[in-house]
């Protein structure tokens, strides 16, 4: 659900990136409060871990579409949502600036739709609620379900107001949103499943962790959470680096979406104003486009010929380690900053 830059025009783009600076600035403050040493390798770890989850694709049967997890809900209820919003824009400004994946114009868009609704409304309204206490499996496994798709409902929504607001005439109102809402249900269905594995799996691994996050506490100074770290990194290079072979080669819901009411995948772009300035950034910074080495730097199709599948390419392998590392230090260089100003 990585909007691109086409799908915006300057004012909306500008406006969404003043909501998610201005967010951006409360998640810090407000971490800062109970911000600890156990918190920002967390943050980093899980970080990397959405980073590489969300570059395999998945098939929707039946649609020619395809989709990837969020993540935001399994971020919010381990880490907390001023950690996991901060976690999501350094995921997403990284694709962004190093992986061309979404625009820069459109990145406070992406963050506002990726982490706004899962981590500060969905969170604590619909899934503290329905998993109260934490100790049940099923409360957890129906709050997460519930959650995901609610929050992913909104951010598709998002997508189509923003396309609507800024006036883009190619994609009709009532056409868009019968497509985006069916295709990202699917799509949070799927996700649903994989978040209430995760949280699952961390509440019988490590239930300190869920505990301090539901009570906005920092975790005890006794608790090891050694294990939970190396866990992570290990599925984070596992699935960058090897799962990342089997992401669908389908469109993901939003292409689809766009495809199946314009005729193509892609709006043309501007020619004039901010956006080709940005775009020209991004070529400059964007080292990795696609998460796989620049088409010079690599053997292309001949003719007609069709990817194979599993795309087994150093270059993605490459990609899905060093994306991750890139996350993982970014978000410990913001924690630790926010640490950091908290003790002066």
């Amino acid at each position: 659900m990585h909007m691109a830059d086409a799908l915006l025009s300057p004012a909306v783009g500008a406006t969404m990136w003043a909501g998610s600076v201005a967010a951006i600035g409360y998640s810090s403050k407000k971490l800062k409060e109970n911000i600890d040493n156990k918190t920002i390798p967390l943050m980093g770890v899980m970080g990397a871990f959405i980073f590489a989850a969300q570059m395999i694709n998945f098939t929707i049967p039946g649609t020619g579409s395809s989709g990837h997890i969020g993540g935001g809900m399994i971020l919010a209820v381990i880490l907390g949502p001023y950690a996991a919003f901060l976690a999501m824009a350094s995921i997403l400004t990284v694709q962004a600036l190093f992986f061309a994946d979404g625009g820069l114009l459109a990145l406070g868009c992406n963050i506002w739709n990726l982490g706004i609704y899962p981590c500060f409304l969905v969170y604590p309204l619909i899934y503290k609620p329905i998993a109260g206490d934490g100790k049940s499996t099923r409360r957890i496994s129906a709050a997460a379900m519930i959650s995901v798709i609610i929050a992913l409902q909104l951010g598709a929504f998002s997508v189509v107001m923003e396309t609507l607001l800024s006036g883009k005439s190619e994609l009709p109102f009532n056409t868009f949103v019968l497509l985006m809402q069916p295709i990202h249900l699917a799509i949070g269905l799927v996700e649903g499943i994989v978040t209430a594995g995760m949280i699952n799996y961390v509440r019988k691994a490590q239930p300190e962790i869920l505990e301090a996050n539901s009570f906005s506490r920092p975790l005890d100074a006794g608790i090891s959470i050694k294990n939970i770290l190396i866990a992570f990194v290990i599925l984070a290079v596992v699935t960058g680096g090897a799962l990342s072979w089997f992401a669908s080669t389908h469109p993901d819901g939003l292409e689809w979406s766009i495809e199946k009411v314009t005729g193509k995948g892609e709006l043309k772009e501007a020619t004039q104003g901010i956006a080709p300035f940005l775009k020209g950034i991004q070529e400059k910074t964007a080292f990795l486009p696609d998460y796989n080495f620049k088409p010079a730097d690599k053997e292309e199709p001949k003719g007609n010929e069709t990817p194979a599948w599993p795309g087994i390419e150093t270059g993605t392998s490459f990609a899905g380690i060093l994306g991750g590392s890139i996350v993982l230090m970014f978000i410990l260089l913001i924690g630790f900053g926010i640490r950091f100003f908290k003790k002066r």
